[in-house]
């Protein structure tokens, strides 16, 4: 089987099986709007070079059931199924898709927002520049840098972890992993939680495959994420 199309075999296992996870829960799914941008957003995202992507349905906002017991106002990535959630009142979650880090390079744990930015610079880490040579120092922000419209900065103890939840370039792989670890969203996804969120925001990242997935519990946190430094 050529590469291409074991890819889009892959894709389609990925969204046949969002589908039925999504199926579980009670599910209102939100239009992608530009209501929550600023004019520069508008500006900026006119000239965006990359393709305008459809987003599978199972990947688009939605307001779901969520069994968690998370504080509203925290947000909860699922790195298994390519969810991340901010918790509502009554039960109920915000639900956005994302793409998120391979395996090898997925973080997990509580952190919060350390920091906020719009349309950051992109700095690529050392590690990022071992493993794709040639990168620049850095790219300005803009359309086409792979941050995104907006950056999140992920901190423990004080200190910045090196993972961001940001926006994208690349809107066609929500839904798949193939990040250097970072949770990447649309820009009108993440332009819209960055609206919903302060620097404070704690954030918890599920380890994967340890069976607590929002759609698919097994063992529910009985109460706030704790017995961590942030």
């Amino acid at each position: 089987m050529s590469s291409s199309r074991s890819s889009l075999v892959a894709r389609l296992a990925v969204v046949a099986a969002a589908l039925m996870l999504a199926a579980c829960q009670t599910t209102t799914y939100e239009a992608a709007s530009d209501a929550s941008m600023t004019p520069r957003d508008k500006a900026l995202l006119a000239k965006a070079k990359y393709p305008k992507a459809q987003i599978p349905q199972p990947f688009r906002r939605a307001i779901v059931s969520y069994h968690r017991k998370e504080t509203p106002g925290t947000i909860v990535i699922d790195s298994d199924n390519h969810y991340l959630y901010l918790v509502q009142d009554n039960g109920k979650a915000l639900r956005y898709g994302v793409t998120v880090g391979e395996e090898a390079l997925a973080f997990s744990g509580i952190a919060k927002i350390g920091a906020k930015q719009e349309w950051p610079r992109w700095i690529p880490t050392a590690d990022i520049h071992k493993r794709i040579p040639g990168l620049p120092k850095q790219v300005d922000g803009g359309p086409d840098n792979p941050l995104g419209a907006r950056g999140l900065y992920l901190y423990q103890g004080g200190k910045d972890t090196l993972f961001r939840i940001h926006g994208t370039n690349q809107p066609e792989y929500i839904g798949e992993s193939i990040s250097s670890g970072c949770i990447r969203m649309t820009n009108e996804d993440v332009i819209d939680l960055y609206n919903r969120v302060n620097v404070g925001t704690i954030v918890v990242v599920l380890d994967r495959k340890a069976g607590d997935s929002p759609v698919n519990p097994r063992v529910a946190l009985s109460g706030t994420p704790g017995g961590s430094t942030f």
